[in-house]
Order: structure tokens, then C-alpha cells, then sequence
């Protein structure tokens, strides 16, 4: 085996949350190799909407939730599927994501979320004001959507939440709806507006510019498949698919849905899942879309991006091995044609990546328990862009040995022992 010389810190991956962490990291005076198995920005983080969603802190695991997973179940193409092939593997996942959605454990994942996106907000601000990045976000306004008063009625305390975390927006009827977004079906007669919402002009080009954006301030980017990580001395050998070892003073592994492999070397069984996201990216003249939708009664979104017009949501628990299912994609599809009785549903680009989850909903951030040398960045599910600068802040405070600029207590990998 050849042994390459040393190397301060390597990052395992390079989608949203790898780039992000290496470019805080290197302006904390880190020298960073950036690691990744096949090209930047192309997994996860190449396919998402767009959305820089800090007003999402309800937590998904909710009491009551399970009450209606039978009947999401029951349609193989609806908001969450389970691939019978599947379903007996996702059981322990899913008995952990029961016992998250208690109100005790819920209230703990609001408090903790309201916190995490707190901080989300405040980084991704700085972000936006460096020169090589401000041109990718801008502010296009949200409009969350409901089909009925009742199913709005059924989604106030989520609202409050919100409220009372300080985030601002209001209630909008039909006439407004229609002003703000011109062209939905009628049904749309009752929506929330949050004026802040911001967008990233493209997930893909974003990522990209931030792995750029590193590299020209001198980290590394190197191609190549980590396939072990174990500790050494006060660091961390990485050991890559061809045989070569890179000797390091830290890791951190932000390999995504990918990192569980990784964490098991290390001893921390984690019960890291795969959310198989599908979307269509349609031309952007498919649709004069104005802002950021949510269909909030079907799990899905639609997104205006730089390069199309993006549909996408739902979620398939099938890990990483099934089969894409592109029913999904061609079923989300259908229903923005209803909804949006004038979209053009020709010359899209379907896509399945994805999406890696915990449990709980909230990302592991912390050190393995073999080594504080190894710090782990991952399980961030719908959330990977809207956290990223907040995990890059955490990252590189963990790293350099600050206190981080909220607990991580909360993301600790040994939560789930």
C-alpha cells in the first residue's frame, strides 16, 4: 500500500455539506483536502429544490403521525412508500422514528430544530455577501398551499410555532393567491405567505461554486473512494478504494447516505436511512413560476430555478441498492398539472437521488467514539442545503476545539445507543 504524506483535515464527500464544512474550514486557517468519490455536487445535492427552508422547524416525526402512515401506504405513488422488497430491513428505522414522534420527543426536536435554523439563517446570510456566491440566492417569497380551510385549520399550531420562533408571514385567500402566483387551479383558496422565502438559483452551480469558491483559497479537491477510516495516534488514516492511506489530523465524513459504512468501521452503528427523492426538472418557459409552492396536502413542491422549472418531493424509504421507481417522479408530475392547469409537462429531466435521514429527523454532528480525531457531518434528510453553512460553522468548531456556536449535544452520534 502506498502512504501519502500528511494531511491536516480530510473531507469524505464533497456535496453541500462536504464544500460547505472545507470552506469553513479553511477560513479558520486549515489546510483541507476535499475527498470525493465521483464528481462535486453531483448526489443529493445536485437534485434538491432550491429551497432555503429555515421556517421548517416542525419536526416530521409528530404525535399522531404513524396514525396516518397506513393510509399514505396504501398508494405505492403517494407522499411516502416503503418497496415491499424493503419493507422489513426500514422495521428498526421505523420503530426508532415512532418513538421520536412522543410529544416529550417532539418538543425536544422543535426546540432543537428552532435552534439549528436559527444559526442556518444567520450563516447562510454571511454566505450570501461574499462576491463569488451572492448572485446564487435571492428572495422569490414562499406560498405554502392548502386544499381545503379545514386541512389549513389542521396545520395552525404549526404555524404558531413558527410564529414564536420569528418568522414572518401571513395569511392569503383566493384573490391574493392569485396575484402572488397566477395560474393555480381554483381549489387554492386558502395559503400562507412568508414574504423571506429564499431560493437557491440552482443546487447544482451553488455547490459547485462553493467547492470553487474553496479550492481557489487552497483546499485540495481530490478524486477518490474512502472505504475506512480508523484512528491513529492523536489523528485518523483514511483508506481509499485503490489501497492509498492518507494520514490525518482530522476527518470529517459528509458522505452523505453514504457515510453509514464509514461510522460502522468505527464502531458507531447508526441508523442512518436513505429517502429516495424524485423530481422532473421541466424548461423553464414550461411555466411562469414565480416563487416557491408548496403543496402542502400532497408532499410535494415546485421550485423556479436557473436551469427549469423543478417538481419533486414525496418519500420512498428503499435504501441504496432498489431500482429507481420513476412512477414517482411521473405521478408528482400529474398532479402539478392539475394544479397548475397551464404547465407544460414535455421535455423534463427525471431524477432520483438520495436523501440521508435519521430516525429523529435531526443530523448527526459530533465525534465518533473511536476518536475525537473523526468528526462526523451527515442524516441532514430534506434539510442538507438549508443547514449547510450551520453545519459548516459546527464542523469547524468542533474541529478547532471552540465551543460551537450552539450545543451539538443534541446531534451527538451515541444519541441513539
Amino acid at each position: 500500500m502506498s502512504v501519502a504524506g500528511k494531511c491536516d483535515v480530510v473531507v469524505i464527500g464533497a456535496g453541500i455539506i462536504g464544500a460547505m464544512s472545507a470552506l469553513y474550514l479553511q477560513a479558520d486557517g486549515r489546510s483541507v483536502t476535499l475527498l470525493e468519490r465521483g464528481d462535486v455536487a453531483r448526489g443529493a445535492s445536485q437534485g434538491n429544490a432550491g429551497i432555503l427552508a429555515f421556517p421548517e422547524i416542525i419536526p416530521i416525526p409528530a404525535p399522531g403521525i404513524m396514525k396516518k402512515a397506513p393510509r399514505w401506504l396504501i398508494d405505492p405513488l403517494g407522499p411516502l412508500s416503503i418497496p415491499p422488497a424493503y419493507a422489513l430491513r426500514i422495521a428498526p428505522w421505523l420503530w426508532r422514528f415512532w418513538r421520536a414522534s412522543s410529544p416529550q420527543a417532539f418538543r425536544h426536536g422543535l426546540k432543537v430544530q428552532t435552534a439549528m435554523m436559527q444559526l442556518a439563517a444567520a450563516e447562510m446570510q454571511r454566505i450570501a455577501q461574499m462576491p463569488e456566491l451572492s448572485g446564487f440566492i435571492s428572495n422569490t417569497g414562499t406560498l405554502d398551499l392548502y386544499d381545503s380551510e379545514a386541512s389549513f385549520n389542521a396545520a395552525s399550531h404549526d404555524w404558531q410555532e413558527k410564529a414564536k420562533a420569528g418568522f414572518q408571514f401571513s395569511r392569503v385567500g383566493r384573490a391574493e393567491i392569485e396575484q402572488l402566483q397566477p395560474g393555480l387551479a381554483p381549489q387554492f383558496r386558502h395559503a400562507m405567505y412568508t414574504p423571506g422565502g429564499l431560493q437557491v438559483s440552482d443546487p447544482y452551480e451553488f455547490t459547485k461554486a462553493i467547492a470553487d469558491l474553496a479550492a481557489s483559497r487552497g483546499v485540495e479537491i481530490r478524486k477518490g473512494e474512502a472505504v475506512r477510516v480508523e484512528p491513529a495516534g492523536d489523528g485518523a488514516i483514511v483508506t481509499l478504494s485503490g489501497g492509498e492511506r492518507l494520514d490525518a489530523a482530522r476527518v470529517v465524513i459528509a458522505g452523505g447516505a453514504w457515510s453509514k459504512t464509514l461510522s460502522s468501521g468505527l464502531g458507531d452503528r447508526l441508523p442512518l436511512e436513505t429517502e429516495r427523492g424524485y423530481n422532473t426538472t421541466l424548461p423553464r418557459q414550461s411555466f411562469n413560476l414565480t416563487r416557491q409552492l408548496y403543496f402542502n396536502d400532497h408532499g410535494f413542491v415546485a421550485t423556479p430555478l436557473s436551469s427549469g422549472i423543478r417538481v419533486g418531493g414525496a418519500v420512498e424509504l428503499g435504501g441504496l441498492d432498489l431500482p429507481p421507481n420513476y412512477r414517482r417522479s411521473e405521478a408528482l408530475l400529474a398532479k402539478a398539472s392539475r394544479f397548475l392547469p397551464d404547465l407544460k409537462t414535455e421535455g423534463g429531466t427525471q431524477w432520483m437521488g438520495f436523501r440521508p435521514s435519521m430516525p429523529d429527523c435531526l443530523p448527526v454532528i459530533g465525534s465518533s467514539k473511536a476518536s475525537a480525531a473523526v468528526v462526523y457531518a451527515f442524516g441532514h434528510g430534506h434539510l442538507g442545503l438549508t443547514q449547510s453553512a450551520a453545519t459548516g460553522r459546527l464542523v469547524s468548531d468542533l474541529v478547532c476545539g471552540r465551543s460551537p456556536a450552539i450545543s451539538v449535544e443534541p446531534f451527538r452520534p451515541g444519541r441513539f445507543a
